[in-house]
């Protein structure tokens, strides 16, 4: 079921449905201009829902989970035979969470994955382990008045089955305008001009 914008911003959580909903551009009724932003569509979305989203101030914190099943694609090819998620997945996780925050508290664009100081694995997720936890704090959201950028840095601690399986430092996610590849696979314009000079920007005011 779609929801206002006003009412996408007003929700605390988000189910498996939503997610596919907002992947797909179809969650919100009515999207304000640059409104953009989408979630990885399955497989590669690495979230069945959302359990807790809080702002206070420029920070705040996000709650999420993912169910494992034992048909996962990541299974089947990494590595046949010894089948692990790899951890990169759960970074990327970490990532898409950011940017649906940063549209969440309002920020506008698409969403790009800038970076993380740091990722330590201290366990793996395997086809017998049941639910993914990633509790983030989000450190810092901040909206860059010239290009209405927006950039979204937080902690991320991913745990399964109640055990913590890696911890990501200073993840960092931006939200950009007009980047978009709406007439893919079509387009010669890729963006990456405003993506560099606009997370240089963002980088420069934290």
């Amino acid at each position: 079921m779609r929801v206002g914008y006003q009412e996408f911003r007003g929700k605390k959580s988000f189910d498996l449905a939503d997610l596919i909903a907002f992947s797909n551009g179809r969650l919100v009724a009515d999207p304000p201009d640059g409104f953009e932003a989408r979630l990885p569509s399955p497989p590669f979305l690495m979230v069945d829902r959302i359990i807790l989203l809080e702002a206070d101030g420029r920070k705040g914190r996000i709650v999420a989970e993912q169910d494992i099943r034992l048909d996962a694609w990541y299974f089947q090819c990494h590595m046949p035979g010894d089948p692990v998620q790899p951890g990169c997945l759960g970074v990327d996780a970490i990532w898409q969470l950011l940017g649906f925050y940063g549209t969440w508290r309002g920020g506008l664009g698409a969403g790009r994955a800038l970076g993380c100081d740091g990722v330590t694995f201290t366990g793996q997720i395997r086809p017998y382990h049941r639910i993914v936890r990633f509790e983030i704090d989000v450190r810092r959201f901040s909206t860059l008045t010239d290009s209405g950028a927006s950039i979204i840095i937080g902690d991320g601690a991913i745990s399964v089955d109640g055990e913590c399986v890696a911890e990501v430092r200073q993840a960092r996610t931006g939200l950009f305008r007009g980047i978009v590849y709406a007439d893919y696979p079509w387009s010669e314009n890729d963006g990456i001009t405003n993506i560099r000079e606009n997370s240089f920007a963002c980088r420069e005011e934290t």
